[in-house]
C-alpha cells in the first residue's frame, strides 16, 4: 500500500465511519488472501471509496478515462490504483491491466451494472463482465452497496447524511460446468446474470 493510498484510505474509513455510520456484514468473507474480483452493485459516486474502506488491503479501482486528462488528477488516481476505462467504445488495455493486478494476486473492484443506478435499484448486468468472470478464473466477491444512493445519488453534488451499510457475500467461482446448458453466445450474460443475483441477495 503507497503512502498516499494509505492517506486516503485512512481518512475516507474515518469519515465513513463518522460521518455515514459505514458498517460492514459478512467482513468474514474479506479476509483471504490473493486475487479476486470484487463485484458491485453501483448506485454513487462514493461506491469505490465506500467499498476501500471495508478491506484492509489495498485493492484496485475502475475509473472513467476521462477524469485522468489533467495532471493532478492522473497523479492522484494513479496512486489510488485506479485503472482508466473509455465507456464508450472496447478498450483492451484495461482489460490486460485488470488481469494483469489479477495475475499479481491483487483484488479489483468491477460494478457489472457498467453505471450507476438512476433510483437505487438493481440493474441488469453486462456481458463484458461475465466475460471477464470467465477469463480470469479467480475468486468473485459479491458486495451491495446500501444507503449510498440516499448519500449521493446521481442528480446531486454534494453528500447527504445517511446510514451506509456494504454487505459481503461468500466468494464465488465461476465453473463452466455449471452453465453446461447455456449456449456460447449467451455464457457471458448468464454469468452476468448470476453475479447480480448474488448481488441482490445481499442486505443489511
Amino acid at each position: 500500500m503507497n503512502l498516499v493510498y494509505w492517506i486516503g484510505h485512512r481518512l475516507f474509513r474515518e469519515v465513513s465511519r463518522g460521518f455515514f455510520g459505514l458498517s460492514v456484514v459478512g467482513r468474514e468473507n474479506l479476509g483471504f488472501e490473493g486475487p479476486a474480483l470484487i463485484a458491485s452493485n453501483h448506485v454513487s459516486y462514493l461506491d469505490p471509496p465506500f467499498i476501500g474502506a471495508a478491506f484492509d488491503e489495498d485493492i484496485y479501482f475502475l475509473a472513467r478515462k476521462t477524469l485522468f486528462r489533467f495532471p493532478w488528477s492522473n497523479w492522484l488516481l494513479t496512486r489510488w490504483q485506479s485503472i482508466p476505462v473509455d465507456r464508450d467504445k472496447p478498450d483492451p488495455s484495461s482489460i490486460k491491466t485488470i488481469f494483469k493486478r489479477l495475475k499479481e494476486g491483487k483484488k479489483v473492484i468491477i460494478f457489472p451494472e457498467g453505471t450507476r443506478s438512476p433510483d437505487g435499484s438493481l440493474q441488469p448486468g453486462e456481458p463484458g463482465v461475465g466475460m471477464i468472470i470467465a477469463r480470469a478464473q479467480v475468486p468473485v466477491i459479491p458486495i451491495r452497496i446500501i444507503g449510498a444512493h440516499e448519500a449521493l445519488p446521481r442528480d446531486k453534488k454534494l453528500p447527504q447524511p445517511a446510514r451506509i451499510t456494504v454487505a459481503v457475500g461468500k466468494p464465488w467461482i465461476f465453473r463452466a460446468s455449471d452453465f453446461a446448458d447455456v449456449s456460447k453466445e449467451q455464457l457471458y450474460q448468464h454469468i452476468s446474470d448470476e453475479v447480480m443475483r448474488r448481488i441482490g441477495e445481499l442486505h443489511e
